[in-house]
């Protein structure tokens, strides 16, 4: 997989503010968006400010990081209408479907069936 410049990357530049987004939640350490093309009825995109290209790259330091993404998957799922169960997905590489090069997760949930 080709590294990304932060300066060049899709996420990275959603997270700075340069391209807009629909954002249900942010912080200090990450941005959470809607899907531009969603998978499911509900499609976020738990992003990491810092960048990281994959869970490939990412390190022990990345941990506490890693642990925050996870833990706020729930909460945000049910927030937005995902109350009977969601799906938390991180593809990595392009042989696992990552198609920006930026960690991200999909939690994706909502009335079934999807497309």
């Amino acid at each position: 997989m080709t590294q990304t410049e932060p300066s060049a990357c899709l996420f990275c530049r959603i997270a700075r503010g340069e391209i807009p987004s629909k954002r249900v939640y942010e912080d200090d350490d990450l941005v959470v968006f809607h899907d531009i093309r969603p998978a499911a009825p509900v499609h976020l995109l738990i992003v990491p400010r810092r960048h990281i290209d994959s869970l490939i790259t990412a390190e022990p330091g990345d941990q506490a990081l890693l642990g925050k993404m996870t833990l706020l998957a729930p909460r945000l799922a049910q927030e937005n209408g995902a109350t009977d169960g969601f799906r938390l997905v991180v593809n990595n590489g392009p042989g696992g479907g990552q198609e920006v090069s930026h960690l991200h997760f999909h939690v994706l949930g909502g009335p079934r069936p999807w497309r």
